[in-house]
């Protein structure tokens, strides 16, 4: 495996990204992992691993780079829980996004992302966790034909009141789309679950919903007290068949 930090301008500065894609074989599409709340950090890498290792050029950007690199956020990640102070601050980073901004710097991602040896020119996937559900539907529906596939996981904000709202722009959204949800998330109200169908209905978004039983907001994290070992390995068996289907096709893999 291949492993190495890319520094690439924005517009608001540099967003500091981890790559790792297949020493050998090749050229393989390009998927993007956004982070969830807690941010950038070792567990995270190790799935954006996994999932180079099955032909992949994965990109992890860290998303909070206007406020600092990783461990430099302004909150310690092992106190998030039993102090409120830190898990205000990982908020006030969390609040400090938008899905224009996010837009705005995948859009500066492709171009350094696609210039690296390996990698296919092709549509690429995005997948999003907790506050990044949101994310990949707006980079979808932003960037059209270049997004082959999306996945969200126990995904937050895709459906809300704001005039940004994703689910506002899913007529917009080209990638096939996977949407899961725990059955049991107090970050995802219940009328998300019933908007989505509709919306789905009503735009023709090519996206399938599923909620997996028993389980809690975080369960795909292997570090999370929320992990299920049981539906971490099923969120890999989707993300593997999403890709697979829609990348690997246009890659000629």
């Amino acid at each position: 495996m291949i492993e190495q930090n890319l520094a690439i301008k924005t517009a608001d500065g540099v967003l500091d990204t981890f790559v790792c894609q297949p020493d050998e074989g090749g050229p393989h599409p390009l998927v993007i992992i956004y982070m969830d709340a807690p941010g950038i950090r070792q567990e995270l890498r190790d799935m954006a691993s996994r999932l180079a290792s099955v032909g992949y050029v994965v990109a992890l950007p860290n998303l909070y780079y206007r406020v600092g690199t990783e461990g430099n956020y302004g909150y310690d990640l092992s106190k998030i829980r039993t102090d409120d102070s830190h898990q205000q601050k990982m908020h006030d980073c969390r609040l400090s996004l938008t899905n224009a901004g996010i837009v705005a710097d995948t859009q500066s991602m492709l171009g350094p992302l696609r210039a690296l040896d390996g990698v296919a020119q092709g549509p690429i996937g995005c997948i999003g966790y907790c506050m990044s559900g949101q994310f990949v539907v707006a980079v979808a529906a932003a960037l059209g034909d270049d997004v082959a596939a999306i996945a969200s996981f126990y995904g937050v904000g895709i459906v809300s009141d704001a005039p940004d709202s994703p689910h506002l722009q899913a007529d917009k959204v080209r990638a096939d789309s996977y949407l899961a949800f725990a059955s049991d998330d107090p970050w995802v109200p219940a009328n998300v679950l019933e908007t989505l169908p509709g919306v789905i209905d009503k735009t023709g978004w090519r996206a399938r919903i599923e909620v997996y039983p028993n389980t809690s907001h975080g369960f795909a994290f292997p570090a999370r007290a929320d992990y299920s070992r049981a539906a971490g390995e099923r969120h890999w068996a989707r993300i593997f068949a999403l890709l697979a289907r829609n990348l690997k096709r246009e890659a000629g893999a």
